[in-house]
């Protein structure tokens, strides 16, 4: 083995190395122009004699051979040419052996051997055959290495293969096949005998080295694999056997890895196929400290690609039984090799379900049972803390979601649940966030409670704190986003038969109700929506649809939404509850049940009173209110006096003036219904409007006692127009005079207020003006009704 040295001394041997090639080569050449055998043999010998050294590291010797290799190339012209050297190339053959160093020997012969081949004065075999055991008699690794590819390179073109110019009687392709194996055995023992070189102390150093030198032995397996005539029963006879043979052997980790990894990449794939029993018995007799799961990873790709190269192939996957195989390789390779990271045992499985996926993706079983596989390891770990493991179960659960485009398909894998549970509280998420945006994705419609049951024990992690310690880490934006991903699933939810819908509900409902404070405000909404869809989808049905568990039936759903309201009205959340709350009560009006209406608008009134304290707030509620009052026609008039007269008690109590008055002129819509059956009580609308008018003179006085002027006429104006409105509706109470007076006291007021300044009139003021005079002008029976007004 050489010594040890610095790059420097390396540089200087090489150069020297180098010199000495170029000083006989310069006399070699000298004496190829001369037709001079015996100074050619004498110079060339000298020539080849620098690669005897063992000073180099593979990468410089590597150097030092190409410059030799050129040289050998001009010879080799000489050789073929007996009118320049005289000599019969059996001759030749025999003269070059008396070379008196055997690595120049064989350099020679091996280039000779090419020139005699070449003349078919002997079976290319005999010649091949006497070359690869001559070549024995060079043990040193790396120069060993160096002649044997050598004498692959130059004899590759003259193996007697099918169609070549040596297949004969006396040549066979198994000549070829024999001599390549042979020589592939040689080198192999070469490359892996560098490790017992030298001391211990320099073994990194020598495995780097081994691993400059492996394309050498590869080399072979590509030749094998390139090879015309070698079919399938020659391979599965002969081929494979002999090459793992080698391989289970040399038990060395780098050789056992590269040649596995060789034999995967140079061999047909359906060769692998055939074959499959065969390389994963190998497989499981490597060296424990070799990454098999790499191996095995790259085998299933390619048999992947394979089966989606061409649907016809997939019938010989199953009569091999290949996922049975692959199954039982992986878990003998996982159960013996005890230091295997779980992160390794995860990428094979991952690799085993893209396996699957691809050539048998109708087999759920195989699917489920791969998923299984990784539940037993998994549960073998006391907690999943690898990322990188983490990583590769996310990868292994989400392959059946890119594959099935019917996310249902993988809502009946019993294991994949299982497998999700082994993941920690942030990998959880991420997951359940690619279940939900793989169903968006697909536009998937869940349709069954079991279904809906198993979907939310998937995406558990978004409903609800898993590790209430991390509940408030996570980031507030991040949170609204996964809160609203599981909004837009509730609406993803749907089936046609009311009783089985109303089973949905329930099952959601009591998921998202473990969800806390923070996110029912989320996800409440959506869940009511679907209810108040069902209900309208049973009352186009004409009435109550009845289950044999669960009874379909408005009322019933009804009372449903009244208790998910109410928790989520003490979160607190009061606006929404009251909003939805509003919605329900319209939904019941449609349904013609005025109990259950009336009770909706009881709890939205108990919410405004006890739990919605801010005003700006409260002037939403009121209008809110009054606005889903006026469109239902469901209540007698007791009730409706009853609601009617609390929210004009509501709107006359807000905190601000202007709040007041627009209230107050809002509820004058309650008395007024604009439908052939809906209430037309003109008195009660003039006394509201009169009394928003007293609220808005009272403003102005307050803003003339704070500020020194009245202040806009705004609610003069908006007045005016609910004057006009009415006026135009037909209610008797409203007269020409009223809106005549409004009119003029608004001219007073801007008169007063623009005493001093410049300003013009109220630009809506102005407006309002414009449109009456147009329905003066206009004419018809509505233009005679404004003619008493004077503007």
């Amino acid at each position: 083995m050489r010594t040890l040295a610095g790059v420097e001394d390396e540089d200087k041997w090489l150069a020297e190395g180098i010199a000495g090639i170029q000083h006989n080569a310069f006399f070699m050449h000298r004496a190829l122009d001369a037709n001079n055998l015996r100074e050619v043999l004498k110079y060339s010998a000298l020539m080849l004699s620098e690669l005897r050294t063992s000073k180099l590291s593979p990468q410089k010797y590597y150097d030092l051979y190409m410059r030799a290799f050129d040289q050998l190339r001009q010879l080799e012209i000489f050789f073929k040419d007996e009118s320049r050297h005289g000599l019969p190339v059996v001759d030749l053959y025999e003269l070059v052996q008396h070379a008196g160093n055997i690595l120049p020997r064989m350099y020679l012969l091996c280039t000779v051997g090419s020139v005699y081949i070449k003349s078919k004065q002997a079976p290319s075999k005999d010649v091949l055959k006497d070359l690869v055991e001559m070549c024995r008699g060079v043990q040193h690794p790396i120069r060993g290495l160096f002649l044997r590819s050598y004498l692959a390179q130059v004899s590759r073109d003259k193996l007697p293969e099918i169609g070549s110019d040596y297949e004969g009687d006396a040549n066979t392709v198994m000549d070829a096949v024999e001599f390549v194996l042979q020589n592939f055995t040689e080198m192999n023992k070469l490359w892996v005998r560098i490790q017992h070189q030298g001391p211990g102390t320099v073994r990194e150093k020598q495995e780097k080295e081994r691993n400059e030198l492996r394309d050498l032995v590869g080399k072979n397996l590509h030749v094998l694999g390139q090879i015309e005539g070698v079919d399938l029963e020659m391979y599965k006879e002969t081929v494979l056997p002999r090459v793992l043979e080698q391989v289970v052997n040399c038990k060395d980790k780098l050789a056992q890895y590269y040649l596995m990894e060789c034999i995967i990449q140079v061999f047909p794939d359906e060769y692998h196929l055939q074959t499959l029993e065969t390389l994963l018995a190998a497989c499981t007799q490597l060296m424990p400290t070799v990454d098999t799961k790499i191996v095995l990873t790259q085998l299933m790709d390619r048999l992947s690609n394979y089966a989606a190269s061409s649907p016809d192939v997939l019938h010989e996957f199953l009569q091999v039984e290949a996922f049975a195989k692959l199954s039982n390789a992986i878990g003998k390779v996982i159960d013996t090799q005890l230091e295997m990271p779980i992160v390794g045992a995860m990428t094979l499985f991952v690799s085993l379900l893209t396996f699957t996926l691809r050539v048998h993706p109708d087999r759920l079983d195989y699917v489920d049972q791969v998923l299984g596989a990784c539940v037993v390891k998994l549960s073998s770990v006391p907690k999943l803390e690898d990322a990188r493991a983490m990583k590769q179960v996310v990868a292994l659960l989400s392959a059946p979601l890119e594959k099935y485009s019917d996310i249902v398909t993988a809502l009946t894998l019993s294991n994949y649940p299982r497998v999700m549970d082994h993941l920690d509280d942030g990998t959880n998420k991420v997951m359940a966030m690619l279940i939900i945006q793989s169903i968006m994705k697909t536009d998937s419609c869940i349709s069954t409670a079991d279904k809906v049951e198993v979907l939310f024990e998937l995406i558990k992690g978004l409903i609800k704190d898993l590790d209430e310690t991390n509940a408030e880490e996570l980031d507030e934006e991040d949170f609204q986003e996964e809160q609203n991903s599981v909004a837009r699933l509730i609406h993803m939810l749907d089936n046609e038969e009311p009783e089985e819908m109303l089973k949905i509900i329930c099952v959601v409902r009591r998921h998202l109700m473990t969800g806390g404070p923070r996110r029912l405000p989320f996800t409440v909404p959506p869940l009511v929506f679907s209810a108040v869809r069902l209900v309208r989808q049973l009352e186009s049905q004409g009435g109550d649809i009845a289950g044999e568990d669960v009874p379909a039936t408005p009322r019933k759903i009804f009372q449903i939404l009244n208790q998910t309201i109410e928790v989520l009205s003490s979160v607190p959340c009061p606006e929404l509850a009251l909003r939805l709350y509003l919605q329900c009560a319209e939904a019941a009006s449609d349904c013609d049940l005025e109990p259950v209406a009336y009770e909706f608008f009881t709890q939205a009134f108990i919410l405004y009173e006890e739990e919605i304290a801010d005003s700006k707030a409260q002037v939403t509620a009121i209008h809110l209110i009054v606005g889903t009052l006026q469109r239902i026609n469901v209540f007698g008039i007791e009730n409706r006096d009853t609601l009617t007269h609390k929210a004009t008690g509501y709107s006359a109590r807000l905190l601000k003036k202007p709040d007041q008055c627009r209230a107050v002129y809002a509820c004058s819509h309650l008395f007024w219904v604009d439908d052939p059956d809906g209430i037309k009580d003109g008195e009660r609308v003039l006394l509201c409007l009169r009394r928003a008018l007293r609220i808005a003179n009272a403003a102005q006085q307050m803003a003339s006692a704070t500020r020194g002027s009245s202040g806009p006429v705004t609610l003069f104006v908006e007045i005016l127009n609910k004057y006009i409105y009415f006026f135009e509706k037909g209610n008797p109470h409203i007269t020409p005079s009223d809106i005549q007076s409004l009119i003029e006291l608004i001219n007073n007021e801007l008169q007063s207020d623009n005493g001093n300044t410049t300003i013009h009139s109220d630009p809506f003021f102005t407006s309002t003006l414009r449109y009456i005079k147009f329905i003066k002008q206009k004419g018809g029976l509505m233009g005679e009704k404004y003619d008493p007004i004077k503007l």
